[in-house]
């Protein structure tokens, strides 16, 4: 499979496309290792610095599909046909391609296969399921603060699954624990009051 950034140009930018993408189209361009895949365009929106507004709750009901199917050990994904056929704007997704190609050709350049049975084996898979899951959820949840890093892990985490690198799932785990807990505190904080975990580390590097 061609590094993830050439894929994305040259689908999205040299051939010829119509006004509107879906998302099986962009399953077209998975090859065999599809869940990884998936989770990486899936997050991508939401996972950037300046996040594309809109795709946090529809793309995180997508993700724990996918999340679920991991855990119950499917090789390959099932969605709706309904979502199938979902679309965006061409010129929303070229948007973000530019604005996210060169974080993920960083992470490219780190990626090679290793430790892959965290990637291939079903306790890997099912554990990687868990923490995709409850960062979808997390991305669901309408409350500032709680998408972008779950967004970010899930990233991680999937383009670890999509090489079979071990090392980068691991990273991408240790992302979704930073962001688990740190939307669990701001879910508190708005639901019982007082500050949350971020809210603290701002006044930290305010200091």
């Amino acid at each position: 499979m061609a590094k993830l950034s050439l894929e994305l140009n040259r689908y999205f930018f040299e051939e010829e496309r119509s006004s509107d993408v879906t998302l099986a189209e962009i399953l077209n361009l998975a090859g065999e290792r599809i869940f990884g895949f998936l989770l990486v365009i899936l997050s991508f929106p939401s996972a950037l610095p300046i996040p594309a507004p809109g795709y946090s709750i529809p793309f995180g009901i997508l993700m724990f599909i996918l999340a679920l199917q991991l855990i119950c050990g499917r090789q390959r994904p099932w969605l709706p046909a309904k979502m199938m056929k979902a679309s965006m704007k061409l010129e929303t997704v070229q948007g973000v391609i530019k604005a996210g190609n060169p974080w993920l050709q960083k992470i490219e350049a780190l990626s090679k296969p290793r430790l892959s049975y965290i990637c291939t084996g079903l306790t890997g898979r099912i554990i990687l399921g868990i923490a995709i899951a409850l960062m979808s959820i997390s991305m669901m949840i309408p409350i500032p603060g709680t998408n972008t890093l779950p967004a970010m892990g899930i990233w991680v985490t999937g383009f670890g699954l999509m090489e079979d690198d071990g090392v980068i799932c691991l990273a991408g785990l240790l992302l979704c624990a930073v962001a688990g807990t740190l939307s669990t505190s701001i879910i508190i904080a708005v639901i019982w009051g007082g500050s949350s975990l971020l809210d603290v580390i701002k006044g930290w590097l305010g200091s």
